[in-house]
This record gives structure tokens, sequence and C-alpha cells, in this order.
């Protein structure tokens, strides 16, 4: 169903406000006190970008489980936290979304009432909703189709309304014009669940069972058994399984969400039409939506196996952690030589094994924190993508060999290292190999997931080269070069999975 849980994925300002202003607080206290700075700025940052971010998970989650009292109390703490982007008006939605669900129609079109209007995303989606909870989805469409274009651009809530409301009204060509006018904008949206919640409409309503049920087993599976059985009975309509379709409707309980039920009734009085209707330009249209997920579907697919090695490698850092506090701290520049820092004269003069020790020696907890959330992030999509053995070797080539490369510069006096510490290497060359992997992918496919995903993996290698540019502390030269190594290597080892 249409979740009213989606308004602040329309608007950034008040994230962007937040984000901004932590930033420029953190700055002055670099200059008053720098001592302090970093912690207060990473408490602000988890108090009002994180929390509110995981409140925000934790309600569309609740939502797809049709639990709307429950998401509601959510919402309200989320409000407190981030009350710009519509969140002061999010619990009142999923309240009348409770009520609804609880029989207590009236009261629930009476709090969609107070906040209806067109000048507004909230206002826009109550008419929308109240239209929803009466299943009355030509009058939907016709009161969406007064509304301007340009607005329907910007408000992702409301188009997905319009397109549901065509297919629901059964113009499937209508419908598939409409996905593929407004594509680059849904494309857009950074929510990977509302983007395929609206492919799945276009799939259900063209009959695609197939790709209906693998969006259900990868990035819509949190919804409930109820709202899969009806997207499900829809398909069946669509193909003209009509005694299937009836079987799974009926299925339905009756105190799930109104708006459920009330699609429910309108399905098994108003049958979607069937999908040998569409013209040869709607049916290729329907066949790029299909294959695009597919290859969505397959970067999502979570896998049987677990990151072993992933794990493993994380369980040695924290050993040699524990050994560095013991041995005197991890802060102590004395310990950290002696546990087998990288140290250049050292290495040349014979003690070689320090280009592998210091991948595994981190300088205080929050550098020791960063680098293992970083591999466990990029360390279980490689592994899974190469295997183990290749991953074992993929990541001790990035680690000694951007060890090597700090070792051989700062011989020959290109840069100045005392000494250096830390899996960053290994872990820069697990996102250039996860960049070749993405690169060789969409060079095989052109699935544009596979593009979406290595413009990211850039942004994030670019954004990295400037911060450590701008940091002294940290070896732009260590994690320039585990990255390149990282992108070789990953391209000879993803090609032999490939040969």
């Amino acid at each position: 169903m249409i979740l009213a849980v989606r308004i602040s994925v329309n608007n950034h300002r008040g994230w962007i406000f937040v984000s901004a202003a932590i930033l420029v607080a953190t700055a002055a206290m670099f200059y008053y006190t720098p001592a302090v700075a970093g912690l207060i700025g990473g408490c602000l940052w988890a108090i009002f970008i994180v929390l509110p971010n995981l409140g925000n998970r934790r309600v569309n989650q609740l939502v797809a489980q049709q639990r709307f009292g429950q998401a509601s109390k959510v919402a309200r703490f989320v409000s407190w936290l981030h009350p710009a982007d519509g969140w002061r008006t999010q619990p009142e939605f999923l309240r009348a979304l409770f009520m609804g669900q609880r029989g207590e129609l009236a009261e629930a079109t009476a709090i969609l009432h107070r906040y209806q209007s067109v000048k507004t995303t909230s206002g826009r989606l109550a008419v929308a909703t109240i239209y929803q909870l009466e299943a009355r989805w030509e009058d939907l469409l016709m009161w969406i189709q007064t509304i301007p274009e340009s607005v329907l651009q910007q408000d992702f809530d409301l188009l997905l309304c319009y397109l549901r409301s065509l297919g629901e009204t059964s113009d499937l060509n209508g419908l598939l014009a409409a996905w593929e006018r407004y594509e680059s904008r849904l494309e857009k949206n950074p929510n990977i669940i509302t983007r395929n919640l609206v492919r799945m409409y276009v799939l259900a309503f063209c009959g695609q069972k197939e790709q209906v049920v693998t969006l259900f087993n990868t990035s819509l599976s949190a919804y409930s058994p109820a709202i899969k059985n009806f997207w499900l009975a829809t398909t069946d309509q669509a193909q003209g399984y009509q005694i299937a379709a009836q079987e799974l409707l009926l299925t339905i309980p009756e105190n799930s969400d109104m708006r459920l039920v009330s699609s429910v009734k309108r399905r098994l009085s108003h049958p979607v039409l069937i999908a040998e209707t569409l013209s040869d330009k709607s049916q290729q249209i329907l066949y790029r939506v299909c294959t695009e997920a597919e290859h969505e579907a397959r970067y999502r697919r979570k896998s049987s196996r677990q990151p072993i090695a992933t794990y493993f490698i994380i369980a040695l850092n924290l050993l040699a952690f524990a050994l560095e506090v013991k041995s005197g701290g991890s802060t102590n520049s004395l310990t950290l030589i002696k546990l087998g820092a990288l140290i250049p004269e050292k290495v040349v003069a014979g003690e070689w094994w320090r280009l592998l020790t210091g991948t595994f020696l981190h300088f205080g907890f929050l550098h020791l924190f960063m680098n293992m959330y970083a591999l466990f992030l990029f360390g279980r999509l490689v592994e899974l993508s190469l295997g183990v053995p290749r991953y074992l070797l993929l990541y001790f080539t990035t680690g000694i060999g951007s060890m090597l490369a700090v070792t051989y510069l700062s011989v020959i006096g290109y840069v100045k290292t005392d000494f250096a510490v830390g899996a960053s290497g290994c872990i820069m060359g697990l996102v250039g190999s996860f960049a070749a992997i993405l690169l060789i992918d969409w060079q095989r496919t052109k699935a544009k997931i596979a593009a979406k995903q290595l413009r990211a993996i850039s942004f994030i290698i670019a954004l990295q080269a400037v911060f450590d540019l701008n940091t002294p502390q940290i070896s732009f030269v260590g994690h320039t070069s585990g990255v390149i190594i990282g992108f070789i290597v990953g391209l000879v080892l993803k090609y032999s999975l490939i040969w």
C-alpha cells in the first residue's frame, strides 16, 4: 500500500540545515576547545542525524508490518529530534491509519481532513489517503490530474499515488507511459524500498508474478503477509487467474489496514484488466522494467553464506588492540613500535614483517572502530562476491602493498613517515576492488544499479582523497595505493571467476 511515512523522502532541507549547523558548531569548537570538539561533534551527529534516521527506518518497518500504533509512537519520538521535513505531522497520519485499522473510519478521516491541502506535501498526502481509505481510485486520479506537473515532479508520494491510480483504473498503457516519463525522477529517490514499491506496482498490474515474488523476497521482504497476498492476487488477476486471485484475497484478515481492506473489496468486485491489452511500446517498457528488477534483485539478494573471513579478520584486529592496551596503551607510540608498527627504516633494515603487523595495529579506539565498521561494510560485499580464498589474497595483498608503497616513498624522501599503523590500506583496497567488481558487472549487463553503485564508490574515493590531503595524521599514500592495488587485483580476481 501507499505508505504515509514517506513524507521526509521528498524534502531534504531540514537535514541539510541540521548537518550544516553541526559542522559549523564543530568547527567553532575546534577553534575554542579543540580537545573535545570531535567528541561533541560526533555526539551531535549521533543525536540529530543518526538517531532520527534509525527511527525513520524503524517507522518504515512497522508500517510495512501494519503496526501503525507503534509506528506513530516512534514517529513522535523522531519528530522531537527532527521537527522539520514533515515529521511533525507524521505521527498524526499514522494515528489516523491506526484508527482506520480499528474500524474507526470517521475518526481517521476527521484527522486527515485537518491536514488536507494542495499547497503542502503532507496536505496533499492527507487528501490522497482519504481517497484510498474508501478505494476511490477514479476520484483520486481525477484530483491528481488537476495538480500542476511541476508539483507532481517534486512530490514523490503524490507520484506514487498517480501511478497506482492508473493501474487501479486499468489504464495499463498509461501506467507504463507514466513510468517511462517519470523514471528519472523515481530513480533519484534514495530509498530502495520506496523505489521498488513503485516498480512492484507496475509489475503486479502487468501480471509479472515471478518478478513480484522476487521483490517480496528481497527489498520488500518487510511487508506483511496480507499486503504480499494482495499484490500476488493482483498479478493473478492480471494473468487471468480469477479463482486463484479470489482465494488469496479471501485470506486477508478484516482487521488489516483499512486501505487494504477497501482495496480487497474493490479487487473482488472490479478485477484488474488482463495484461494482454498492452501495446507494443508498453511491452518494450515492461521488458525494461523486468530486466532492471532482475538486476537489482541480484544485487540485493541476501546470500546464505556468512562472511566468515571478514569476521575472522575483525577478530584478529580486536585481539591485536587488546594486546596494545595490555602492553602499555593503544596511543603509546613506543608500545605500537614494539608490537610491529610500520617503521620505513626498520623495514629496509630487514624487519619486513612490519609490513603485515602494522595493518593490525590501531592508534586509539576511534581509529579501530572506524576501520572495523568500514571493514564490516565493504568486507562482506567483496568476500561474498569473490569467495574466501580470493578475498583473503586481496586483503593481504592490498594491506602489504600499501604499507610497501608508504615505505618506498618514505625512503626516497617523497613523504615523511615516522611510523604507520592501521587497516586503512586494506579497507581502501576493498573499496577499490569493489569498484572493479561493479565496473565488470556493468560492462557485462549494463545494469543501472551497478552504474549507480559505481558512481557512489567513486564519490567515496574522491571524498576520502580530499579528506586525506587535508589531514596530516592520515597517510594519503597508504590510502591511495590501497585503492589502486585493490582495483587492479580486484579486476584480475573477478575476471578469473568469469573465465
